[in-house]
Formats: structure tokens, C-alpha cells, sequence
């Protein structure tokens, strides 16, 4: 009886599926305009004498369509954050009445200006209202269908990045090092070897966790220091870590929500192509910034054009894991989400930047089974 009851509690805590385009991604502002834009310029086209007949046309109608979009898109976008508490039919829903609603209000805003009037005096007669709301309905359908569909299209992606990143995160050859490095500490430093244990099954157990989770900044943070904690020790004095922060304070640390394992693989890369090759101390920077709602990670490590085999340092290996986190950012964040990479002064670079989301779904589940 009891565990039905956790059962049925962590069943009635857990969110709904969010179906709800984003209103305030760039990528769904971009698509929508343009769906919306084309669409409009192929109907007056097909229905006009000429082309500078259906221009003018397109001009006249862009003052009320635009608006309407972008209405939509703020409301939608206000709706996304909470959607999580809808089920997925009501949100749905919502994109459609959203657009029919806004079009609406947009139609009689504007209908006491007298250029609204004389240009589209066809919405001012009988059902001319009720048919701009219907087909904003429908723009606001089939979009909201596309996205969902789109969403769906990339899980291939997420699965192929899961396993990707099992695959390449918990190699063979790190857990044999990392087991050696803790036996040669239990006899002479026991403490620092259970440490070391308990690290490298924190980092297992959050390597094994869906690839589409996501987690905090400040926990992101705390596993790469497990996971730098556990390289220290095979790798000792060779490896130098620097903790640098720009304009980011602890509460966008402890609420920003990024994607589970997105900053650890790129750590992992720079110690396993910046420092293990090197035979002298190698510095890895890690710096952390938020500026205009963005949140910017930026990780500089040893950059040799050549390793002792003569390849170039940047293996295939390398670049799949930097690919995996490239797919999973534009998965997430569409255009808003960025990894870079460049060469500089014998310092390779990688730049990760994504809009900064607060973590209200964690907060929300946060609260005691006691409550009401």
C-alpha cells in the first residue's frame, strides 16, 4: 500500500509533456513569420491580376497580420512556461484559440483607425471577423502540429545522443584508470580513496540518466568538480583547473536549467586532448558569464596542432562529442542555442551559449508531500 501510494505521488508530481511552441525562441518567431508571411503572399498571388497588385496587397495586409503574429507569439510564449501544468489536450487548445482570440482583438483595435478601414473594410461585414479568427485558428493548429512533429523528428537524435554519450563518457580505459588511481590511494590516504569512490558513482549514476534531463547550473558544476576530483588524482600536478566568473551571481547559478551533461563532456575533452598529452602543468579555463538573459560557457584548454603521432589534436572522437552537444543545444533552444569552437595562441576554444531558463519545474516538484 505504501509504495502504490509514492507511486501514485511521484505519478500526480510529474509534469506534463509541454506541446506548446515557444513563443520567445527565435527559431519558432522566424518559422512562424515566415509560414505565416508565405502563405499570405501565395494566396494574393493566386487571387490578384499581377504581381504589384498582390505587393500592394501584402503590404496593406502585413498591418494587421503582424501584430497579430507577434501578439500570439508573447502570449504563447507566457503560456510555454506554464504548460507544464496543462495536460497536453488543453494545450493544444490553446493554440488555437490564442491566435483566433488575439486576431480578434487586434481587428477591433485597429478598426478606429480610418486607413484600417478603407483597407480592409471586408472584415467590418457579416463574418468577416469570425473567418480572420478561423484561419488565425488554423495558422495557430497547423503550426503548433509542426512543432510538435519537429520535436518528434529529433528524438532519434536524443537516443543516438544517449547512447553516443554512454558510450563515450564511461570509456573502458577511464574506469581502469580512475579504479587504479583510487587503489594506490587505500592503503596510504583511505579517506581521500572512499572520496574518490563516492565521486566516480555520482558520475556513473548521472552518466546513466536520460540524455533529454535537465538539471541546474550549480549541479552541472558540482559533477565536473566529482569528475576533476577523480582526474586529479591519476593526473596530479599536470592538470590545472580555473574557476572564473563573469556577472553571473549564485541565484542564476543555483535556477538557470541547462541540459543534463552538457558541460562534463566538454571538461572531459579538454583534460583527455589538453592535458594528458602534455608532460608539463596544463591549465584548463572554465569561464562562466550571464548577460542579456544568455548564459555563456566558455572552456579554453592546451592546444598542440599535432600530437607526438603527428594527427592533428582534434580526433573524431572529439569532434562526435562536440557534434552530440551542437544536436542537443539546437534541440532545446533551436537558433538560440550555440557551441563554437575556435584556435587561438596555442589555446583551443570552446564557446556554449543558450538562453537563460529558470528551473521552475524543479521548484514546483520541491515542495513537501505535506503541503496542500
Amino acid at each position: 500500500m505504501a509504495s502504490d501510494q509514492i507511486a501514485d505521488n511521484a505519478s500526480a508530481q510529474q509534469p506534463n509533456t509541454v506541446v506548446i511552441p515557444d513563443g520567445c525562441n527565435l527559431g519558432v518567431v522566424f518559422r512562424t513569420l515566415i509560414a505565416v508571411n508565405l502563405t499570405i503572399m501565395a494566396t494574393l498571388l493566386l487571387h490578384s491580376d499581377g504581381l504589384l497588385a498582390a505587393l500592394n496587397g501584402f503590404v496593406e495586409s502585413a498591418m494587421l497580420i503582424e501584430p497579430a503574429c507577434f501578439l500570439s507569439l508573447v502570449v504563447l510564449c507566457g503560456l510555454h512556461r506554464a504548460a507544464y501544468r496543462l495536460p497536453p489536450f488543453v494545450q493544444r487548445l490553446s493554440c488555437l484559440l490564442v491566435p483566433a482570440l488575439v486576431t480578434m482583438a487586434v481587428i477591433r483595435l485597429l478598426s478606429g483607425f480610418d486607413w484600417f478601414l478603407s483597407g480592409f473594410s471586408h472584415l467590418g461585414a457579416r463574418g468577416g471577423m469570425p473567418l480572420a479568427a478561423l484561419a488565425a485558428a488554423l495558422f495557430g493548429g497547423a503550426l503548433q502540429h509542426y512543432f510538435e512533429l519537429r520535436a518528434r523528428a529529433f528524438s532519434p537524435v536524443l537516443v543516438e545522443a544517449r547512447l553516443q554519450a554512454l558510450q563515450a563518457r564511461i570509456r573502458p580505459h577511464f574506469l581502469f584508470n580512475s579504479l587504479n588511481a583510487v587503489l594506490s590511494l587505500i592503503r596510504t590516504e583511505p579517506r581521500r580513496a572512499e572520496a574518490a569512490l563516492e565521486d566516480l558513482a555520482d558520475l556513473i549514476r548521472v552518466l546513466m540518466r536520460d540524455g533529454r534531463a535537465m538539471t541546474t547550473l550549480e549541479k552541472e558544476i558540482r559533477l565536473c568538480r566529482q569528475y576533476l576530483s577523480i582526474e586529479k588524482i591519476r593526473l596530479g600536478e599536470r592538470l590545472k583547473v580555473q574557476w572564473e566568473r563573469a556577472g553571473i551571481s549564485d541565484d542564476v547559478i543555483f535556477r538557470a536549467q541547462i541540459p543534463t551533461l552538457l558541460l562534463q563532456p566538454l571538461i572531459e575533452n579538454a583534460v583527455h586532448y589538453g592535458v594528458e598529452p602534455s608532460t608539463e602543468p596544463a591549465l584548463i579555463r572554465i569561464q562562466l558569464s550571464h548577460t542579456l538573459e544568455r548564459i555563456e560557457i566558455v572552456i579554453t584548454n592546451p592546444y598542440n596542432p599535432y600530437s607526438g603521432k603527428g594527427v592533428a589534436a582534434l580526433p573524431e572522437g572529439n569532434q562526435m562529442a562536440l557534434e552530440n552537444i551542437r544536436e542537443r543545444l539546437a534541440l532545446l533552444y533551436d537558433v538560440e542555442g550555440q557551441l563554437t569552437t575556435a584556435t587561438s595562441l596555442g589555446q583551443f576554444e570552446v564557446r556554449a551559449s543558450f538562453p537563460y531558463v529558470k528551473s521552475k519545474v524543479e521548484a514546483a516538484l520541491a515542495k513537501p508531500q505535506g503541503s496542500r
